[in-house]
């Protein structure tokens, strides 16, 4: 093995090991000053239960990238965590609207952006588009990790889902760029997945802590930096060349948490309510509805998370556009589901 293949193993027991052993003191912390969440109209648990997972969740991540990765490639992009990370604490500690962390997410998109030359350039076909100019670009990028962070955020309701989830796209991620030698962007990826890990024993169901919305919002624009990488450098291994097929590769990784939070977008819009705004139309609220609970909930999302990135692998060969089109289409469908069984109950 390589130096960079021994950091990437490292790199994930770094953040692993800092995560487990911060958790318990953040918890203690949390309770003896009363940093918890109350169970309120939207609230899928019925207690109180100590908030800012996130701080020992970034600071596995945050230790882990100063052992072990090259920061000249990265400084940039650990700007732009260290911002969306800092909205999200206000927002935990404070309460912001959705609008303020609107803006604090967009100027951390513009920092990787423009100082860290990260940015959607091509989308290889997928709906048409090809090159993008500077602009447009600018403009889609910001689009694209708006959606990405948010639908993270927004799927953070149920005891371990948005940890589980996030697990399973950073280790999907992890092995694309390893394969494709992108060591700087494995080492992001491993990290945030042992950080994860660990923080997952903590807070599957019963949930003894939450990550809050600082440490959704920064997991969902690390995996939003993970996916603009997969758009741009498709998936080519040396025995594999698909360089058009990033744009699958990142939707389907991040399935659930897009697809259900366009959806519930789009059923706000209909019924004239602000799309920003929280409400109760999340699968995992029609999952709970049905009677499954935090564990079968959870885990039936983790599984159906799993088959459609294995189900996408027979999609590689196909038109990127029918390839996303039918995995749209199967997602939406599954997504579905649980709300015309709640109707059929009415």
């Amino acid at each position: 093995m390589f130096a960079t293949e021994y950091n990437i193993l490292f790199a994930f027991l770094t953040s692993f090991l800092t995560t487990y052993l911060a958790v318990p003191k953040i918890i203690f912390f949390a309770d003896k000053f009363r940093l918890s969440d109350t169970p309120g109209e939207r609230a899928s648990h019925k207690r109180t239960v100590p908030i800012f997972g996130s701080i020992a969740i970034f600071s596995g991540f945050l230790f882990s990238l100063l052992f072990w990765a090259e920061l000249d490639k990265i400084q940039f992009i650990l700007v732009s965590f260290l911002i969306v990370f800092f909205v999200g604490v206000i927002d935990d500690l404070l309460g912001l609207t959705p609008y303020k962390k609107l803006i604090g997410q967009i100027i951390a998109i513009l920092i990787v952006i423009y100082l860290g030359d990260i940015k959607i350039d091509n989308m290889h076909g997928a709906l048409g588009i090809y090159d993008l100019s500077d602009f447009p670009a600018t403009l889609f990028t910001i689009f694209v990790v708006v959606v990405i962070i948010n639908g993270f955020n927004l799927i953070d309701g149920v005891d371990g889902l948005a940890a589980g989830l996030g697990i399973l796209s950073s280790f999907c991620f992890g092995v694309v760029t390893f394969y494709m030698n992108h060591f700087d962007i494995a080492i992001i990826s491993f990290s945030l997945m042992g950080s994860l890990l660990a923080f997952l024993k903590y807070n599957f169901n019963p949930a003894r802590i939450f990550m809050g919305d600082s440490g959704s919002l920064v997991v969902g624009m690390i995996l939003s930096i993970l996916a603009i990488n997969s758009i741009r450098h498709g998936l080519v291994f040396e025995t594999i060349s698909f360089p058009n097929k990033g744009p699958l590769v990142a939707i389907v990784f991040l399935a659930i948490p897009l697809f259900d939070s366009l959806r519930v977008f789009l059923v706000r819009i209909r019924n004239g309510k602000n799309p920003l705004y929280p409400g109760r139309e999340h699968i995992h609220h029609a999952l709970l509805d049905l009677g499954l609970g935090h564990k079968r909930t959870t885990g039936l999302l983790y599984l159906v998370s799993l088959l459609l990135i294995i189900a996408s692998y027979f999609l590689l060969p196909i038109n990127i556009n029918t390839a996303v089109a039918i995995l749209a289409f199967i997602s939406y469908l599954i997504l579905l589901i649980p709300f015309y069984l709640l109707r059929r109950r009415k």
